[in-house]
């Protein structure tokens, strides 16, 4: 067994010990990491004399050799490795020999395994940050697409207000633009480099952590040793950002749910991103969006379970901390395809702008701008709202809408109505008119700010 100690024991480990305290089957993912810090490791150490240029050399060349093995699909895995760094270090030693047993020189794996992490996390931030920003050109198409496709506002799952389905999708990117934005934020903070902690107190080797940290792209070396080794707190606000993309994923499937039934009609998904039942031959279930909804939950979990490894680890680092990869791994790789298979979904979809605006005008939705007329022309709007809620009461009452009302109708409801009554509630109006700001009537603001944003 391929291992990094040994020497003060002087039995063999259990063979169940060593499979449940191994980490190799998905540590492995760190293994560019790996390899780049100690490249750099090893770069500083040459520099501070710790190692001949000689030996610096023959390392990084076998180190190199091994990368490019690994990326190529030539490298032979040594099942029996510990975890990543033993393989990368016992591999290394057979390709070069003796100058391979200096590369560990003035570290820990418990710096190296904190570095390579935070590697892989502050890499992982880029590649989000970029699937984010297509996912929000998805979404500002849309936008550009449906400016004037009017569709019913909600609230407490009641039609509340006329909006433009571009206004609706707005919500979304700015919800996804958060999520890109506390990614771009974290990588900031996060940025700061833990090599040459050591196990938790530093070295008595003269280590020049700054030089590390610089070459490794950190803006610098981490302020505490044993910080340095025990920090998983950017993995967890990672984990934290993953679930608030998840969650607004979520939000936007249930809404894909339910405009995809037979009662809203607002949209068809693309038969590419739908699947079918196995006894009812007329379904076409929005099983992607229905997913995502799922799969919330478990990213939602890795979060917790990672929190609650770490609420009782005392300093410094522990075998604990280990849980933190799959956890991650698996969060990852589940919010990567939502993301993606969820943008294709939107892409593929196709919606309806005459059912949607015939939604819109079922349900009063034109009540308020009933009301806003009346105020404008002097009316106490708390007198004004009375007014049109008796107006709404007596449309239910004849199982009419509000612009089926007569003249006569309106006048007796309040004598300031006049004949533009009805055109102050149609849908169209009662949707543009509202141009403040961030409102459905300024939409065309929206989409240039959201441009802009993107670069576009």
């Amino acid at each position: 067994m391929a291992q990094l100690w040994g020497g003060r024991f002087t039995k063999e480990t259990d063979a169940r010990v060593f499979a449940f305290n191994a980490s190799l089957s998905f540590d492995i993912r760190l293994l560019k990491q790996d390899i780049r810090g100690s490249i750099a490791h090893v770069t500083m150490l040459a520099h501070a004399g710790i190692l001949t240029e000689e030996e610096k050399d023959s390392i990084i060349d076998g180190l190199g050799d091994i990368l490019a093995d690994a990326e190529n699909g030539t490298l032979t895995i040594d099942r029996t490795a510990e975890d990543v760094h033993s393989l990368i270090e016992a591999e290394l030693i057979r390709r070069i020999g003796e100058n391979g047993k200096k590369m560990h020189t003035g570290r820990s794996r418990n710096d190296q395994v904190a570095l390579d992490m935070r590697m892989y996390i502050r890499d992982e931030i880029d590649s989000f940050s970029g699937e984010l920003k297509d996912f929000l050109g998805i979404l500002l198409d849309l936008m550009e697409e449906h400016r004037t496709t009017f569709m019913p506002g909600f609230t407490h799952m009641q039609k509340a207000q006329p909006i433009v389905l571009a206004h609706h999708i707005g919500a979304y990117f700015q919800m996804f633009r958060r999520d890109r934005e506390h990614l771009l934020s974290l990588r900031i903070r996060m940025n700061t480099c833990p090599l040459g902690s050591g196990a938790l107190a530093g070295t008595t080797f003269p280590l020049n952590r700054e030089e590390t940290a610089a070459l490794l792209e950190f803006d610098g070396a981490c302020e505490n040793s044993i910080d340095g080794v025990s920090d998983r707190d950017y993995v967890i606000e990672f984990l934290g950002i993953l679930s608030s993309v998840m969650m607004h994923l979520s939000r936007f499937s249930e809404e894909i749910i339910m405009w995809n039934s037979d009662e809203y009609r607002f949209l068809t998904l693309d038969d590419s991103f739908s699947t079918g039942s196995s006894i009812m031959p007329q379904k076409k279930n929005p099983d992607i969006a229905e997913l995502v909804r799922g799969k919330t939950g478990r990213v939602y979990g890795a979060l917790i379970s990672l929190m609650t490894v770490m609420k009782g680890i005392p300093l410094a680092y522990n075998k604990d901390m280990q849980e933190d990869k799959e956890l991650t791994f698996d969060a990852i790789d589940t919010t990567r395809e939502c993301i993606a298979l969820f943008g294709g979904m939107l892409k593929t979809a196709v919606f309806h702008p005459e059912a949607m605006k015939k939604s819109a005008g079922g349900g009063f939705t034109n009540a308020t701008d009933a009301a806003d007329y009346l105020a404008a022309k002097g009316v106490p709007f708390r007198d004004a709202h009375s007014i049109a809620g008796r107006l709404v009461l007596t449309c239910i009452e004849r199982g009419c809408r509000l612009e089926d009302l007569s003249m006569e109708d309106w006048k007796e409801a309040h004598t300031a109505f006049e004949s533009d009554i009805y055109e102050a509630v149609s849908i169209e109006a009662c949707a543009a008119r509202r141009k403040t700001k961030g409102a459905p009537g300024a939409v065309d603001e929206e989409i240039k700010a959201n441009r802009e944003y993107l670069g576009l």
